[in-house]
């Protein structure tokens, strides 16, 4: 028993209490390498949505500390919010169109979450032994208490809210910056090659004539369209 409540104890403690500290860590390097389009984060935005939908249901249910909470998604799942956490993550992992950027996330995830679990779950059995052994192993749920707007606030779950808006927006500043950061075509020569010597950043671009009267045609439409 001493060893179970040694080393390993104090590590789950540990990521349980930096685990936003160690996201925003691992937000620097999900953002330098996704590599997102708008299609990549329109897929990815409605995921994120549900997973945040799921944490703002589990919110406005919360007692935390105070009880153990078996009503609205805790009727169906002991970690709500976790699982909710995991659904954007899952989310930003569509969207940012890379596979290291998805192991990243679940890893993170997965360490973080089962730590914080793990001591979330020792703390209610610690206080409500009776309870919790009730809500697990019996299944006593709360099918009466309604969803509380206040209950939520007070549980700061708009914090969540921003912090996914944060990172899809994110997202879309890299898409947009990757697409400027693209290299422009260098001089035609013979049929559509880059001429040879010059990197293709120092040469002046030459558009082909069908492109150029096509670009000429659309200012011109923008330009009756404003006028």
């Amino acid at each position: 028993m001493a060893d179970r409540v040694g080393p390993a104890a104090h590590a789950v403690e540990v990521f349980a209490r930096f685990r936003v500290a160690l996201g925003f860590m691992c937000g620097v390097a999900v953002f330098w390498l996704a590599a997102p389009t708008w299609s990549s984060i329109l897929a990815g935005l409605p995921v994120a949505a549900a997973g945040e939908g799921l944490r703002i249901w589990a919110a406005g249910h919360l007692n935390k500390s105070l009880e153990v909470t078996r009503s609205g998604p805790y009727r169906f799942v002991a970690h709500p919010l976790y699982l909710g956490s995991s659904i954007i993550g899952a989310g930003l992992a569509i969207g940012s169109r890379s596979a290291a950027v998805a192991a990243i996330i679940a890893v993170y995830l997965a360490i973080t979450l089962t730590a914080a679990i793990k001591s979330e779950e020792a703390f209610l059995r610690r206080i409500f032994t009776d309870a919790y052994e009730e809500y697990r192993h019996i299944g006593v749920v709360d099918r009466e208490r309604r969803f509380s707007v206040s209950r939520a606030m007070e549980n700061r779950e708009y914090r969540a809210v921003a912090g996914a808006a944060v990172a899809l927006l994110l997202l879309a500043w890299a898409g947009c910056s990757s697409r400027r950061a693209r290299p422009l075509p260098g001089p035609v020569v013979g049929h559509g090659m880059p001429a040879p010597g010059l990197p293709v950043m120092q040469q002046w671009p030459a558009w082909p004539r069908r492109q150029r009267a096509s670009a000429d045609l659309m200012r011109s439409r923008r330009r009756r369209a404003f006028a």
